[in-house]
């Protein structure tokens, strides 16, 4: 595929994600679906750009309107192209599969684009209006610092199945196939890719040895304090992610009850499960009756609970950039009550002495601190179990105070925070 055919696709694409009432991500897994005429290399790039002009959305909206431009997927292209200086005599030509000449305006706007130093800071570091004020308040004087960190790509990080294989064995095997990682700065368990790799196409992901995972969603399950033996119950589990990782911290040893609303979500699991190598997990859907009812027969039956909570996703903003001008499901107002029931349903399936794990994939302390100050008020039987109490290894944790609060810019992980709550 020629540069300008990927340029066109890229302006396809985006006219997709302009209709779409569905996340990003799988508005581009559904239109190459329907194109596997295009290779993967083309592919790695198209989704590359697409990316980085939605990364940068605030920037070139802000670049469009003070050009007096219409906001058109095929003007952010042209500002993109523009801004990183690319030479665009050979893409715009109008040939088969090339985008339509640039017209004399174009050109015009486009060599013209305002300097970037008129910028307002919110739109530099790609800050959305709803969410400014609650993060200038949260990051006070490091804001630039935190919300820049969130503009690159994430890393890709791996957590290798403890059950299968050690780090250094895995290591090894992904080498063999030419993909190289180094250690994780802080899981026991985690391998960080250096550079692009296509890990479905590895053995050692696809005979369980690797699951794809953030690091700071891997710290989430070392927290939990799960162990051989326990009865854990993960409420929000969804496909799985973190109840793989619980598991193989419990050696097969001991029950898991993976439980969701959404029983497709949680039928995911089931696979992956199996390709781990993993015998512990119970799957009860919220979605029939007889779960909701087992459920509430279950007080002070387990060690630990985890809760991983639907929030925001704000703390993902890497890797789903449109989750900060796009919103597809329930307001955060809606999300807070969601959470506080959440926690309320869970409470007292805690033994005592046993945890409650809260996490959210969320930068807001409406969603993160205070939710955990309004548990603690109606739960007077828990206590905060601070994050060096909870730590398991003996290198020191990654950030300081009572809880585990994770961000880009610090940790180079998604932005994560987690509170262990300990029943008295």
């Amino acid at each position: 595929m020629k540069q300008a055919s990927r340029i066109q696709t890229v302006i396809e694409v985006l006219e997709k994600i302009d209709q779409s009432k569905i996340p990003m991500d799988n508005t581009i897994r559904d239109y190459m679906q329907h194109r596997r005429y295009i290779g993967s290399k083309d592919r790695s790039a198209i989704v590359e750009r697409v990316y980085q002009i939605v990364r940068h959305h605030a920037r070139l909206t802000w670049l469009l309107e003070q050009s007096g431009v219409e906001l058109t997927p095929r003007n952010y292209v042209i500002a993109d192209l523009s801004w990183h200086g690319q030479d665009m005599t050979n893409l715009f030509t109008g040939e088969k599969h090339a985008p339509e000449p640039l017209t004399d305006a174009e050109k015009n706007w486009a060599k013209n684009l305002i300097e970037h130093s008129k910028m307002p800071l919110s739109v530099q570091v790609e800050c959305p209006d709803w969410a400014l004020e609650k993060l200038q308040t949260l990051y006070g004087d490091a804001f630039e610092r935190q919300l820049r960190a969130m503009q690159d790509a994430a890393p890709l990080d791996l957590r290798v199945n403890a059950l299968k294989t050690t780090r250094e064995d895995a290591q090894k095997f992904l080498a063999a196939q030419e993909v190289k990682t180094t250690h994780a700065p802080y899981s026991p368990w985690g391998l960080r890719v250096e550079g692009k790799a296509f890990m479905s196409a590895t053995k050692a992901f696809s005979k369980g040895h690797v699951e794809i995972q953030d690091e700071g969603s891997q710290l989430i399950a070392l927290v939990s304090g799960a162990a051989p033996g326990m009865r854990v119950l993960d409420y929000c589990a969804g496909a799985g992610g973190k109840t793989l990782g619980i598991a193989a911290m419990m050696e097969n040893k001991g029950n898991i009850v993976a439980m969701d609303i959404d029983a497709r979500r949680l039928e995911k699991g089931r696979p992956r499960y199996r390709k781990a190598s993993v015998h512990n997990v119970e799957l009860r859907s919220l979605e029939e009756d007889k779960n909701r009812k087992w459920l509430r027969r279950q007080k002070e039956t387990m060690d630990v609970v985890l809760v991983d909570a639907p929030c925001s996703s704000s703390g993902t903003w890497r890797r789903n950039p449109d989750l900060r001008w796009k919103q597809y499901g329930p307001s955060l107002e809606d999300i807070i009550t969601m959470q506080t029931e959440i926690l309320e349903k869970v409470a007292d399936k805690v033994k005592p002495a046993g945890r409650l794990v809260y996490a959210t994939c969320s930068l807001f302390k409406e969603e993160n601190e205070d939710q955990v100050d309004l548990f603690l008020k109606n739960h007077p039987g828990f206590d905060i179990l601070p994050l060096d109490q909870a730590w398991p290894l003996e290198t020191p944790p990654p950030c300081a105070g009572p809880y585990l609060r994770l961000t880009p810019a610090d940790h180079n992980t998604d932005g994560f925070f987690t509170a262990i709550l300990q029943k008295k």
